[in-house]
């Protein structure tokens, strides 16, 4: 009956945190936005696992049963370190480059993450596992992320950071576009009018909801059908704000939002609500 601890620097999880709802309905959540370090995506390596390991840490002050990293950049720089550390079961996220090499046609994949995604040795990795055969096209959409972050869906700066991105994939052929931010689903209207009906795009959200699952079968976590499911929203950075953002992406009303303050290394919630 424990719950289950989530997190990303911002409002990105969120996409994630939908499905897990959505495929666990009986689950108790604690999602926690890092939004006094957002974007991570710009940040060093050693930043962004100094504040994975902080978080883990407060995840565990409040009994989590397992905790799902709902960021991509975190997961990649974070993500082994993490289960090398605890013993808490981690579901981490990555860009879906094995999906798109398998499913893709012209044997031309575009990608959208941030830079720290595409400098991590587990991007690299991952691509010359699966990517063999397949040309990659890449772009880090700078400032996709603080627009999504400031809940402009639909911004000319948006739309133009997009078809900044993916004109060069789709003059080149590219059949299939990964969502490789947890930010990214959230305009995926946008890209979607822009690469058309013939390009398939993937989200990874629904199967990191699918693979959160299956982990808490093999350790016995999952909790009783019948009880119902919450969220407990907390922030780093401020609590209305946040809120507003909560309702208008996750279609919620009278969120209530709590304050996490970072103390050195080590994150406390702020017992003003």
């Amino acid at each position: 009956m424990a719950p289950i601890g989530v997190f990303d620097s911002g409002v990105g999880g969120l996409s994630v945190l939908r499905h897990l709802r959505a495929q666990l309905p009986a689950e108790q959540f604690i999602y926690l936005a890092d939004q006094g370090h957002v974007p991570y995506g710009s940040r060093s390596a050693q930043e962004i696992i100094q504040f994975s390991q902080g978080i883990t840490h407060f995840f565990l002050q409040l009994k989590v049963k397992a905790i799902v990293i709902a960021c991509n950049t975190a997961s990649a720089a974070a993500l082994s370190l993490l289960r090398d550390q605890f013993e808490v079961p981690f579901v981490g996220m990555e860009p879906a480059v094995k999906p798109a090499a398998g499913q893709t046609q012209s044997g031309k994949v575009g990608i959208l993450a941030t830079g720290g995604t595409f400098a991590s040795e587990r991007y690299a990795r991952l691509t010359a596992k699966y990517a063999q055969g397949v040309s990659v096209w890449e772009d880090p959409c700078v400032g996709l992320v603080p627009e999504i972050e400031a809940g402009r869906l639909d911004s000319p700066a948006v739309h133009h950071i997009l078809q900044r991105a993916l004109a060069p994939m789709l003059a080149a052929g590219v059949d299939t576009v990964v969502l490789g931010c947890t930010h990214y689903p959230f305009v995926l209207p946008v890209v979607a009018g822009i690469v058309g009906t013939a390009v398939t795009i993937i989200d990874p959200a629904p199967a990191v909801a699918r693979q959160t699952g299956v982990v808490l079968r093999q350790h016995n976590l999952l909790a009783e059908a019948e009880q119902p499911g919450s969220v407990r929203f907390l922030t780093t950075g401020a609590a209305e704000p946040y809120a507003r953002q909560v309702e208008q992406l996750l279609g919620l009303a009278d969120v209530v939002v709590e304050t996490a303050v970072w103390e050195g290394d080590r994150l406390s919630v702020n017992s003003n609500r």
